[in-house]
């Protein structure tokens, strides 16, 4: 039976578990998890991978043994202080992982967009092809910014190469549209915390859907996805619906700080809520579909009814 280590942040500790215990990591990361240059845990409540990052100095810089890669990371760590990272090496965390003589010791680890920032200060060949794709990211990232058109284009481009229909991309970048409105009126609202942002998402997805993110995202059998990527077109429109109306409530009502803009977010998704019940009734059925955008095609409710 194939086992991993799955760090547990409510009880401060690494164990292993049976792979097929847990559910929401893919056949794909466990191919890649088996790699085991680089050792690696799964953060339970996070839903995301750490990697040891003296393992991945050793790696890049292609160090003797583990004693000489944990003095390649000292030093780099104070060199990432002198360059003002100290932020990034505050939100590293040390889990326990199984160590060179068998027993389980606390190290280093980092998330993979820490992981990207250390690479950027490891002068190796091996870290090259890293930082050329982060210098083409940041690229592409200052052109959208100049040009916001760019950023709908691209992401209209990387949504039909995965396979999604053109009625649902047309549909799904309406939606991000909305979505901004929304946030930009959270934000006049004085909501700045990313934490409060996530928290009225999730208030609004349960008042239009019966569901809280997780608990949608685990019907659909999504990780770190994003949800929306993953909805069909009802699902879109409906929760189109519940950001609009929280949205133009907030512009009447003017609401300010979380507890008066949590009022406002449900009286939004309950209007998308109501509505999705008569539909339901109508139609005799759920329209919270467990789908997702490994079958992209049937995200596409026009499409579906032809399958």
């Amino acid at each position: 039976m194939n086992k991993i280590m799955v760090f547990d942040e409510l009880e401060n500790k690494s164990i292993m578990v049976e792979f097929n215990n847990i559910e929401s990591i893919s056949q794909e990361d466990m191919e890649f998890y088996f790699d085991d240059e680089i050792r690696k845990a799964w953060h339970k409540q996070e839903e995301e991978w750490y990697f040891s990052i003296v393992d991945i100095c050793a790696v890049l810089t292609e160090q003797e043994n583990a004693r000489s890669a944990s003095t390649y990371w000292a030093v780099l760590k104070k060199r990432l202080k002198e360059e003002g990272a100290d932020e990034l090496l505050t939100n590293c965390k040390q889990l326990k992982m199984v160590a060179t003589d068998g027993k389980m010791r606390k190290t280093d680890c980092a998330n993979i967009e820490q992981v990207l920032r250390i690479i950027q200060s490891i002068p190796s060949k091996k870290a090259e092809p890293f930082k050329v794709w982060l210098a083409k990211v940041g690229a592409e990232r200052l052109d959208e910014i100049a040009d916001p058109e760019k950023a709908m284009e691209r992401a209209a481009a990387t949504y039909k190469a995965k396979g999604y229909s053109d009625k649902w991309i047309s549909q799904r970048l309406r939606s991000i549209e909305i979505r901004k409105e929304l946030t930009d009126e959270w934000q006049n609202a004085g909501i700045n915390n990313p934490k409060d942002y996530a928290a009225l998402t999730n208030i609004l997805t349960m008042a239009w859907s019966g569901k809280s993110v997780q608990a949608y995202k685990e019907l659909k059998g999504l990780k770190k996805e994003n949800l929306r990527d993953n909805m069909t077109n009802t699902e879109l429109a409906l929760n189109l619906l519940a950001e609009v109306s929280t949205t133009e409530l907030s512009r009447m009502q003017r609401p300010t700080g979380y507890d008066k803009t949590k009022e406002v977010t449900i009286s939004g998704g309950e209007i998308a809520g109501n509505a999705r019940k008569e539909l339901e009734a109508k139609l005799g059925r759920s329209v919270i579909s467990s789908s997702n955008a490994t079958t992209p095609e049937l995200l596409d409710d026009s499409k579906k009814e032809k399958l």
